[in-house]
């Protein structure tokens, strides 16, 4: 599958890898809950989108909202723990990931969750990762975004202040500390022109 993707001025380049962490900046968000960003960690992502656009068994999903079953508004593939990952520069990122946090997380990042963003139609409701260890643990998920800038939108559970991060070209966000059982987060629908997005999240065994 491909999809036009208008790559950005500041990543012209086709050689994919990782540039360094010690650029991550935190910002407390209260209630226990914190996020790292890292803008650019990944070089040579608009050629990694390419590649996983095309290459990636990607899957439409339906699922059953009140009374009807409706169509998921992206298209999703998933990476159980120990499974090799579609680009050798992932498999990397999660060990680096897991090399940085597992001193605080309490053990590494094991599986990866992939998000195809076609266009600004595509999106994801407010949630928290709370299937699993999730809902009653701090835990750590970490997202890599490469394709267009798409908001990734957070706000307290039961409600408070937006915050909006756009994310892409190689960006990086982790959301750690009691982030996903006290905030929320989403990628809103956009009505502007926007070009397509993947997201790849690295989570720990056991947390969704």
């Amino acid at each position: 599958m491909s999809t036009h993707l208008q790559g950005s001025l500041f990543d012209q380049t086709d050689d994919v890898g990782l540039t360094s962490l010690d650029g991550l900046r935190r910002t407390v968000l209260g209630d226990g809950a914190w996020i790292d960003l890292l803008p650019g960690w990944l070089r040579g992502a608009d050629a990694l989108f390419e590649q996983l656009a095309a290459d990636v068994p990607w899957r439409a999903e339906r699922r059953q909202m009140y009374e009807q079953v409706v169509a998921v508004p992206r298209l999703l593939s998933y990476y159980r723990a120990g499974r090799t990952l579609p680009h050798p520069v992932l498999d990397e990122a999660r060990d680096a990931l897991s090399a940085r946090y597992t001193a605080e997380l309490g053990e590494p990042f094991a599986t990866a969750g992939l998000c195809y963003y076609r266009d600004g139609r595509d999106s994801v409701a407010w949630h928290g990762d709370r299937i699993g260890r999730g809902a009653r643990e701090d835990t750590m998920v970490a997202i890599l975004s490469v394709g267009a800038a798409r908001d990734l939108a957070l706000r307290p559970r039961g409600g408070g202040e937006t915050l909006r991060y756009p994310l892409g070209h190689g960006d990086l966000i982790v959301m750690g500390g009691s982030c996903q059982r006290t905030w929320e987060h989403a990628v809103p629908k956009s009505a502007r022109a926007t070009g397509p997005r993947i997201s790849i999240q690295f989570r720990p065994q056991g947390v969704n």
